[in-house]
């Protein structure tokens, strides 16, 4: 920059400014900004996803399950906010997880289903439909949060499962599973996130290829509570976004003898196993927050608790129905979110929320606008914690037109407003009415006793399904061999 010359062409404007003077402007102003960048990031939030795979509503202690201990996650509750009614996207895990990373419903993304799911055109002996069309990965195209936060200056990782990478065809399509991992996805770094749906082991080895093995008989929800400290430590300067889902509580059922050993004795459970596998998750999620708390990063720490769907393994009672099912043991789960300063402390929160709630619910924490052409299904959750005006959506749509790897549900979709929850089946058009203020159980249909509320939430299940340009199953109209034929 040649300062000889600006005074003159200053004079000429009018301005009479000496080269001294000129000279400590511009040293001021090289000093504001570097600083600026770095007041802007100390001001934005560090933000922590943690989602755990397969864990019921009921499966925490602070949910209720009092034969487990969850010390952790129940102080996480304490200290911050607990939703009562929280849903996943989905009634199985891999939409729910494009629907976090998207705030988009499973039905606008046609990813509906878990991969690989069935072969296409689907359908069980004696139905009258295949299942819906679906695709099996997170496109490339998708814009993630990752990549929305990574833009604005944020550090990014993903640790554990993933299972949004999945090659229907190998070969026959335009990348390979590797590409579509979270690397590739707005992701800086990338610690066991692949197309694997559970983890072959617990125990190292792993057999993960995005996982290196650790000693043998490593634990993997300690190891990937490791992996999560290190991140945080070395962007302790933040802000950083910690994308941590861990694969617990999916099977293969594996856990430490000594807490598998403690449930036995204890007696009661349905699986001792599975009870060691939640204490064993919440001890390595309890050990990663006191690592934030000793980095001195709590109060500017955003920390989200939930999981990926209803309960297999649980005992989801008073719910009915389990993962993979509409019911509310399938979508129902715990959420749990602690955000000093924001959020009161101990509140409870019974507003139905779900999980496309996430995405814009993380751009305003970030104080970033809407991504630009990309439609959400979700709202921004800030006004429930910070119990202020501002919060308004008067229903929560689901859509499930395939089957789940244990074959028993029914294709469907769903709605909830208010206490009224109606689903729709596909096979024979039923519909199905609870009042869940009532009936949590969804013991009593009373589509036939309150015909107008369940024909005004169909009608409006149906508007949402149009709007959404979803995917549904296909009728079989006659039989040609083992297949049958499309309508």
């Amino acid at each position: 920059m040649n300062l000889d010359a600006i005074p003159t062409k200053l004079a000429r404007a009018g301005l009479d400014v000496g080269k001294g003077m000129l000279r400590g402007l511009v040293h001021r102003l090289c000093l504001l900004l570097l600083i600026l960048p770095l007041v802007c990031r100390a001001a934005a939030p560090n933000i922590i996803v943690i989602m755990a795979d397969d864990l019921g509503w009921r499966d925490l202690h602070g949910y209720g399950n009092e034969r487990v201990d969850t010390p952790h996650l129940d102080q996480l509750a304490r200290e911050g906010m607990k939703f009562t009614d929280a849903y996943a996207a989905a009634p199985v895990c891999s939409p729910t997880r494009a629907a976090m990373m998207t705030g988009q419903s499973p039905a606008r993304l046609h990813l509906t289903n878990h991969a690989p799911g069935h072969p296409d055109g689907f359908s069980l002996p004696g139905s009258n439909l295949h299942e819906a069309e679906w695709t099996r990965h997170l496109p490339l195209s998708a814009v993630t949060i990752a990549e929305r936060l990574s833009t604005a200056g944020y550090a990014t990782a993903h640790v554990g499962k993933w299972h949004l990478s999945h090659i229907h065809r190998p070969g026959k399509e335009s990348v390979t599973e590797p590409e579509l991992r979270p690397e590739h996805q707005g992701f800086s770094l990338n610690i066991g996130g692949c197309a694997l749906g559970g983890p072959p082991s617990y125990f190292s080895p792993y057999r993960n290829p995005a996982l290196k093995d650790g000693p043998p008989g490593e634990y993997l929800p300690e190891r990937l509570a490791d992996e999560a400290i290190q991140f945080m430590q070395d962007h302790r300067d933040g802000p950083f976004f910690l994308n941590w889902w861990p694969y617990s509580v999916h099977y293969p059922m594996q856990a430490r003898e000594a807490l598998i050993a403690k449930y036995r004795e204890r007696g009661g459970l349905k699986d001792p196993i599975y009870a060691a596998m939640i204490e064993g998750m919440d001890a390595a999620i309890g050990r990663f927050l006191k690592a934030l708390d000793d980095a001195g990063l709590r109060e500017n720490t955003l920390v989200l608790f939930t999981s990926d769907n209803g309960g297999y393994d649980s005992d989801n009672r008073p719910l009915r129905g389990v993962k993979g099912m509409l019911y509310e043991g399938g979508i129902r789960v715990p959420w749990i979110v602690r955000w000093p300063g924001k959020i009161k402390p101990g509140t409870i929160n019974a507003t139905p929320i779900i999980s496309t709630d996430c995405y814009p619910t993380l751009l305003e924490a970030a104080s970033l606008p809407p991504t630009p052409d990309h439609p959400l299904d979700g709202r921004s959750l800030l006004p429930l914690f910070m119990q202020s005006p501002g919060f308004e959506r008067d229903s929560l749509c689901f859509h499930y037109p395939n089957y789940a790897f244990h074959k028993q549900n029914r294709l469907g979709s769903a709605i909830r407003e208010g206490a009224y929850k109606l689903i729709k089946y596909y096979d024979d058009d039923s519909l199905e009415l609870y009042d869940l203020s009532k009936d949590i159980s969804e013991k009593q249909n009373l589509a036939a006793k309150s015909p107008e509320i369940a024909a005004r939430l169909a009608a409006k299940l149906e508007s949402w399904l149009r709007e959404t340009h979803a995917k549904l199953p296909v009728k079989i109209t006659a039989k040609a061999g083992s297949q049958g034929t499309k309508k």
